[in-house]
């Protein structure tokens, strides 16, 4: 692998298209749910609830899309990504009932398995190069302000426009800045494959090829969406539910103050990882960040009602959630390489996106029958076997190889 890296150029204008691809096809939603359910004479409910079997289709869709990432080239991908994503959102915008309403959410969802971080961080590992790492890490730092501009930005669009034209507006802006940026990036990542030596090696933090048996290989995978599947059902149930959560344990109006403290966490732990996290192993990362879920929840459970236990897991909780997003793109290219990376991706947002979307519901459905604390305590412990998995990763990398063994796994 040669140690080039993607021009700052590139990775700002991804960044770019990550904003606005999370803007217009997740965070935006939430803004213009009301004035949906009112139109289409539905309960809000029931449209986050046709949300939630969107993105559950989109996740289950990513391994697909990730294959396609590594036959066709991630920049091409993502050009018709943003395609299908304007028609799709233009078919939200038209959908003159409830059903046809649901299959053009059904099918932006879908196209986000095309434009959002899987694909763009398959984007940077073949136009990147070696320090695709570290790139990974200035992506997800730049595309953390996707909520904290496009919440107020959604809003001050629906003041003037209806939710239907504030969707048209949207389908615009993914075809006039995202889509020439994914073609611009498709010439780039060919440039780049013509001067790239393909090596199926991992690159480890330090440079040093990461050796697995065929059988250790296949644990390891599994560990490793075993992982992820536990990081994103536990994010999942608890952000859903945080501001409720915060009430139900007698915070009152703080609890609602404090919560705001998440996205800045989030951002901050992005920053730190790039800063002074380079020589540190993506697995040790991945543990530290699987490690801050349940933390975040036990100081919150030891100390309630106190805002200062408050404001400790919602900064813990923040973090691990940076965190998270940063190993998802670095922990398989630390373990696998660059090689069917695209597909590997593809399978780590399907187990974390199965997981988040029925996290709401189980831990709804857990405090209706056990309480909120006794859910609480249960989450934390789910979060704990995250902390399993990933360091079950690190001891079977630790475990020495022999010549034969060596030699099976190169022949792999």
């Amino acid at each position: 692998m040669s140690d080039r890296k993607i021009p700052a150029a590139a990775l700002w204008a991804l960044g770019l298209t990550q904003i606005i691809g999370y803007g217009t096809l997740y965070y935006g939603f939430s803004i213009l749910v009301p004035s949906i359910a009112l139109e289409l004479a539905w309960p809000e409910q029931w449209v986050f609830g046709a949300l939630s079997a969107s993105l559950l289709a989109g996740g289950l869709f990513a391994p697909t899309a990730g294959r396609w990432a590594d036959r066709f080239g991630a920049g091409r991908v993502m050009t018709f990504g943003s395609a299908a994503a304007a028609a799709a959102l233009v078919a939200c915008a038209i959908a003159p009932g409830r059903v046809s309403f649901v299959a053009a959410l059904m099918a932006m969802e879908l196209a986000s398995a095309f434009v959002l971080y899987s694909a763009a961080f398959v984007a940077i590992v073949q136009i990147g190069g070696a320090k695709a790492q570290r790139s990974i890490t200035h992506l997800t730092l730049i595309a953390g302000f996707a909520s904290t501009l496009f919440w107020p930005l959604t809003a001050a669009l629906h003041e003037y426009l209806t939710w239907r034209e504030v969707y048209l507006v949207f389908a615009a802006v993914n075809v006039a800045i995202c889509l020439p940026i994914h073609a611009w990036l498709a010439r780039l990542s060919r440039r780049a494959d013509k001067n790239a030596s393909a090596t199926p090696a991992a690159i480890g933090s330090v440079g040093g090829p990461v050796a697995f048996t065929a059988r250790d290989r296949s644990r390891v995978f599994l560990l490793m969406l075993g992982g992820f599947a536990i990081e994103g059902f536990v994010l999942s149930s608890i952000l859903v539910h945080m501001v409720p959560l915060t009430a139900a344990l007698g915070l009152g109006s703080a609890g609602l103050v404090v919560t705001t403290l998440f996205g800045p966490s989030q951002v901050a732990s992005r920053l730190i990882n790039m800063l002074f996290g380079g020589r540190l192993a993506q697995t040790w990362l991945a543990v530290i960040g699987a490690a801050l879920l349940p933390l975040g929840l036990v100081a919150l459970l030891a100390t309630t009602p106190s805002v200062a236990g408050a404001v400790a897991f919602v900064i813990l909780f923040g973090l691990g959630s940076g965190l998270a997003s940063i190993v998802g793109g670095t922990l398989p290219l630390e373990l696998f390489g660059r090689e069917r990376y695209g597909a590997r991706l593809g399978w780590v947002t399907a187990a974390r996106q199965f997981s988040a979307a029925l996290a709401p519901f189980v831990l709804a459905m857990a405090m209706a029958v056990i309480g909120v604390q006794s859910s609480l305590w249960l989450t934390a412990a789910v979060g704990m076997l995250g902390i399993v998995a990933f360091s079950a990763i690190i001891l079977i990398r630790r475990q020495p190889l022999s010549h034969d063994r060596v030699m099976l796994t190169s022949a792999n």
